[in-house]
């Protein structure tokens, strides 16, 4: 029988560049009992991911400033850090399943924060057993 996860043992980064529907995810996640990091880029994502290794949850969107996307990064991730579950979201890209990184959950915006809480938990919960 697994253990019981309580969701602040769950560290989340979200990774977004606009600040105002970055500031919206940090906060439903918060809300929702998560250790919250956020991020405007996927190099501060990864500096993130590097210095914190209670981060078990990738949120990203897709389209964002700099070298390197939301789904770019979230393959870096499943790459570098296996164990690190992974969420993306986009208003304007169609992404398949073959897109994401094995096990990815694909979130449309505007999302029901419903439902990124109901995923969230159901990776706590995954954690936890």
């Amino acid at each position: 029988m697994g253990q019981s996860v309580h969701p602040g043992s769950v560290a989340v980064l979200v990774v977004e560049d606009d600040a105002l529907l970055r500031a919206e995810a940090v906060d439903l996640c918060i809300e929702a009992g998560f250790q919250t990091y956020e991020a405007r880029d996927a190099d501060q994502a990864i500096r993130l991911l590097e210095r914190h290794s209670e981060i078990r949850v990738l949120f990203t969107d897709i389209e964002m400033r700099g070298q390197m996307d939301g789904l770019k990064l979230a393959h870096a991730v499943r790459e570098r850090w296996p164990p690190v579950s992974i969420m993306v979201t986009s208003g304007r890209r169609k992404v398949t399943k073959k897109d994401l990184p094995e096990n990815g959950l694909f979130f449309a915006k505007p999302y029901p924060p419903d439902d990124i809480v109901n995923a969230l938990n159901g990776i706590a919960a995954q954690i936890a057993s």
